[in-house]
């Protein structure tokens, strides 16, 4: 059975629209993954200043070549740390090209696993 992973971001609201914009700029960078299944981006709406950042994945081995491949070299090219390749907006928080790395739009950061063990499919 697949795995999920949820990122839940601690957010200010003066950052909100930061982070959405953010996550909407890196559009197709972990869908082309292999073993990815599924994304969502979770606005919360009362009580809480957390998004979950909802992610599905075949298995933990597919999770892992991602984090350790197209995310890591994302995260790298952020920093600067690229040698010589012009940094490309990749994550919720990467440089864009020719620019200064933006402060990260969440305070806090708390990654939680699950395996999925039930699921039920919408009825056609």
């Amino acid at each position: 059975m697949s795995i999920v992973k949820i990122n839940a971001l601690t957010v200010p609201a003066d950052q909100r629209e930061v982070l959405e914009q953010r996550f909407a700029a890196r559009k197709g960078f972990v869908e082309s993954a292999d073993g990815f299944e599924w994304f969502e981006l979770l606005r919360p709406l009362e009580g809480s200043d957390r998004y979950l950042v909802y992610t599905r994945w075949r298995d933990e081995e597919a999770f892992q070549a991602w984090m350790n491949g197209p995310m890591k070299e994302a995260h790298q090219r952020a920093k600067g740390e690229d040698s010589g390749a012009e940094a490309k907006p990749a994550g919720p928080d990467a440089q864009p090209a020719g620019g200064e790395r933006p402060k990260p739009a969440a305070t806090d950061s708390e990654t939680w696993s699950f395996e999925v063990v039930q699921q039920a499919p919408p009825k056609k």
